[in-house]
């Protein structure tokens, strides 16, 4: 193959020598009108404004100089009841398993017979070569389990909250939520072409309201937390649905804290309310009780179709590890053939619930295993969160933005497999720090 249009010549038995890569010509001096020209190619370089904002960042070393920076924090074992952190046994109070499945035998075993059978990673998205017969086979197990026709996996949960809302809501459309709404929906509304409406947390007259100013013909969608991940509430479903359904809208639920914690075998908050019929979609994670990573979409086959092909965080990412994948359906099986966890949970929450509430701690509104303790202050809540580790119990601060100013919290959940000894440990230390702090 010619890969130039002069290919060498031979002349007295030497072969000409072709350039492939044209040598560089001396420098000429550029000029206009006869007179020289500066090179601004020499010049120095201008100021970079792009990382002035990063150059301006001194709120984290600023508390970091206090000793009371609360992220980042390093555990060294499991995610279980208690974890090991700087080398000490601290007791978990902090984390999102609410089954106590992260450690589990027989999803540990899953885990490791995938990656033995299909590898470590499928090195493509679901909408090429990425597809694997396991994830059909949780996606099915999921259609089942919050009884939806189909079932749609993501790579995680933040990417289906992205995915779903700005594929299914367009320019002309709305997208109506809850302004306590994790970030990932708040993410997916702004990536939406449509217009991005909210009203106020749990604030049913101020939905339809803003539904009755809205074309009766355009596209709606209503998209709320079940359950509320900061504040511990539950979303008013019924209530909600009415308000969607007199508007034509349709009606979108993340259940990332509701699967493993509210209806039926933990279908989530639909199946609690018995309304599963009028949620549309229905949205998980397997990073809280399903012990893994990713996420799904929940809904009506048609629709699920029409994500396969318009959702771009589906499209042009990885799909999820097979090793993921078969945990997930380790934990099902075990949520579903083991409904004494679910009940269990929901003894220790009313076990740590009222020792709190007895302590004289503000839970606010409270109605799952989050448990929002109120201090109203940054620095209270670092500082509540310091002296706690420090008393060997892991808890962690909230702030702004993830809760609006003056409403700063330590966030303590429950596992089922808490046990009433660390509970009371946990609330002596709490009532210990609290006084200290003067919280309480």
């Amino acid at each position: 193959m010619i890969y130039h249009d002069k290919t060498p010549g031979v002349e007295n038995g030497q072969a000409e020598q072709l350039d492939v890569y044209p040598r560089p010509r001396a420098a000429r001096v550029r000029e206009v009108n006869h007179r020289p020209v500066r090179d601004k190619s020499k010049l120095a370089p201008q100021r970079v404004a792009l990382f002035d904002k990063v150059k301006g960042f001194k709120n984290a070393a600023q508390i970091r100089a206090l000793g009371i920076y609360p992220y980042f924090r390093t555990i060294s074992s499991a995610q279980d009841t208690e974890v090991v952190i700087e080398g000490k046994k601290v007791l978990m109070l902090g984390s999102n398993s609410y089954l106590g499945l992260t450690n589990h035998p027989k999803i540990k075993e899953a885990a490791k017979a995938a990656v033995e059978k299909y590898g470590t990673g499928c090195a493509g998205s679901r909408f090429l070569n990425g597809s694997l017969d396991i994830h059909l086979e949780l996606e099915t197990a999921l259609a089942k389990l919050v009884s939806k026709e189909a079932v749609l996996l993501y790579s995680t949960g933040f990417q289906v909250n992205l995915g779903v809302i700005s594929a299914l809501v367009g320019k002309g459309d709305y997208v109506i939520g809850d302004k306590s709404n994790h970030a990932s929906i708040v993410e997916g509304c702004l990536l939406a072409q449509g217009k991005f409406l909210r009203f106020p947390h749990r604030d049913m007259p101020s939905l339809e309201s803003r539904l009755e100013q809205l074309d009766s013909e355009s596209g709606k969608l209503v998209v709320v937390d079940g359950v509320f991940s900061m504040e511990g509430d539950i979303i008013q479903l019924p209530e909600l649905c009415r308000i969607a359904s007199r508007h034509g809208a349709a009606v979108m639920v993340d259940d990332a804290h509701s699967i493993g914690v509210l209806g039926q075998n933990g279908a989530g908050t639909a199946a609690h309310f018995g309304l599963t019929d009028q949620v549309h979609l229905i949205m998980g994670t397997f990073s809280k009780s399903l012990a893994s990573l990713g996420g799904f979409i929940g809904s009506d086959a048609q629709t699920i179709d029409y994500l396969k092909h318009h959702s771009r965080p589906l499209i042009f990412s990885a799909s999820m590890s097979p090793a993921n994948a078969a945990a997930v359906l380790a934990a099902i099986e075990i949520m579903v053939q083991e409904p004494e966890r679910i009940v269990q949970l929901w003894r220790n929450t009313e076990r740590m619930k009222q020792g709190l509430v007895r302590i004289g701690y503000d839970l606010g509104a409270s109605e799952t295993p989050i448990l929002p303790v109120y201090c109203r202050s940054l620095m209270l809540a670092f500082k509540l969160c310091k002296h706690l580790q420090e008393q060997g119990v892991f808890v962690n601060p909230v702030v702004s933005p993830a809760v609006a100013p003056g409403q700063e919290l330590i966030r303590i959940s429950l596992m089922a497999t808490h046990t009433d000894r660390q509970i009371d440990f946990a609330l002596e230390k709490l009532a210990k720090v609290g006084k200290q702090l003067g919280v309480i």
